[in-house]
């Protein structure tokens, strides 16, 4: 029997939520009369400039992440709202990136990665602008879960659909641009805040999406989706557009056939099923690198910081905020270029063993300041002394940690549970966060230094983590990675 038969069932079940027309057909068939083509007849070109258009989601991402971070004084003043109140309000956008993780692999298995990337951008704008027009706390919490939810199906599908169109020579590097949005949104949230008021610096967050949204009519959807689908003849487009006109992808075709077809793609999977060691054992990996990745306290630490900048003698706090956001988008760029060059496995190790010498640093600094003088010059040295362990510890956390996690992620899992299995590695990444979140405040009023050697001890059990069960997947095709498994 064959793929297309195969596959002819459930054609009508699901359909592309955004459908890109049949330009790229077109031009793959009569690229010698139209000009257009000529942009994107190599094939790096074209999946690089589909990256590009996705990687909204992710500065969309950061800038909601780093937003309440130079507002807070502002925000408090204006709509006169107490520490608690605020709190609530930065926390409310991870609430609601777990309900948008949940729903996110199922959004994103019914109607393509491109049309749940839609969805997610739609409620993002109307979370900046109901924040942006707010007169009191309400409309600040619903804009704020708004975009939260729409975070938490961007976290998930951007970097599958980004998986799935590179090619395996360049899915680390590719991959790892989905983590370097999110510091470039993270950063420029940083630099606006210095000079806009927070209601037009709400109104500068909708950018990303509304750029997003037009951009998505303009690129392929997913190969190994429409694949999955049995939609064949829009499969073989996407990838032929994906690898350059001029390039034999009968191969790669062949092999994503191969693999759609002994996924059995119209099985329903059940929890039950992911006892299975082909499912199990990706689906731990998955959700042990992103619970790890939020357990190690990056977001306490980033919390924290501008309290570490002060005790350093540090007047402007959040200049140095900034310059901090600054060097964690050169350290990611730095791994973007590293991870198909070193592998993904030896940066992870590299990465949470820097991490967890400079987490170490941190909390000797805080242990040793608790037992001098703030006068002394001790107590001055162990101030510097914590702020290069916290940069040491972020340029550490880029380098791996925080890219990398998502690219295995979204490498390993089976297509046929990547749905189910995705939405579950994503929420509780999404929950750990949350937690680390409203804990930090907590547990640094409670003991500094020991609560950094709780993040250090974390760090150090990622290592372990990583030397006996992360695979190394560089050089391997989706399918292989998957294969490898069974």
């Amino acid at each position: 029997m064959s793929f297309r038969h195969e596959n002819e069932e459930g054609r009508d079940l699901r359909k592309p939520f955004l459908h890109t027309g049949s330009w790229y057909r077109m031009s793959s068939r009569q690229s010698s009369l139209m000009t257009s083509s000529q942009m994107i007849r190599d094939g790096s070109v074209s999946v690089l400039a589909c990256v590009l258009i996705v990687s909204l989601g992710p500065v969309q991402f950061g800038f909601t992440g780093g937003y309440s971070s130079p507002t807070q004084s502002e925000i408090s003043r204006d709509l006169k709202l107490t520490v608690s109140e605020f709190s609530v309000f930065g926390s409310l956008s991870n609430v609601g990136a777990m309900v948008g993780a949940i729903a996110s692999g199922q959004i994103a298995e019914y109607i393509g990665r491109k049309g749940s990337l839609m969805i997610a951008a739609i409620p993002n704008i109307i979370g900046w602008l109901a924040i942006s027009f707010a007169k009191d706390s309400s409309f600040l919490y619903m804009g704020r879960l708004l975009e939260g939810f729409g975070v938490g199906i961007i976290s998930y599908t951007v970097p599958v659909y980004i998986a799935e169109i590179a090619p395996q020579n360049m899915r680390g590097s590719l991959g790892s641009v989905n983590q370097l949005s999110v510091t470039i949104g993270i950063m420029l949230s940083y630099l606006l805040g210095l000079f806009v008021h927070w209601r037009a610096l709400a109104i500068l967050g909708t950018f990303p999406c509304l750029i997003l949204i037009p951009g998505l009519f303009f690129i392929p959807e997913s190969p190994r989706w429409l694949a999955k689908m049995g939609m064949t003849d829009d499969f073989e487009a996407s990838l032929q557009v994906l690898r350059g006109f001029e390039t034999d992808i009968t191969q790669e075709v062949n092999e994503i056939k191969r693999s759609v077809a002994s996924s059995n793609r119209r099985a329903t999977i059940r929890f039950s099923d992911l006892i299975q060691r082909r499912y199990w054992f990706p689906l731990t990996i998955g959700i042990g690198l992103l619970v790890l990745q939020q357990s190690t306290g990056t977001n306490g630490v980033l919390f924290y910081s501008s309290t570490i900048f002060q005790s350093a003698g540090i007047s402007n706090s959040n200049v140095a905020t900034f310059g901090l956001g600054a060097i964690q988008a050169i350290a990611t760029a730095v791994s973007t270029w590293l991870v198909d060059r070193t592998g993904r496995r030896i940066l992870l190790i590299v990465s949470s063993s820097g991490m967890t010498v400079s987490l170490a640093i941190v909390a000797s600094s805080f242990f040793i300041k608790g037992f001098v003088e703030e006068s002394s010059t001790m107590y001055a040295v162990m101030g510097i002394l914590s702020v290069i362990g916290v940069v040491g510890m972020i340029i550490g956390f880029s380098l791996g940690m925080g890219p990398i996690p998502w690219i295995i992620m979204s490498e390993i899992l089976p297509v046929n549970i990547k749905g189910l299995a995705g939405s579950i590695a994503t929420l509780a990444n999404w929950f750990i966060c949350w937690i680390v979140t409203l804990t930090a405040p907590l547990l640094l009023s409670w003991n500094d230094g020991g609560t950094f050697t709780l993040y250090m001890l974390m760090s150090a059990i990622t290592v372990v983590f990583t030397g006996l069960l992360v695979p190394e997947t560089k050089g391997k095709t989706l399918e292989e990675i998957q294969f490898s498994f069974r």
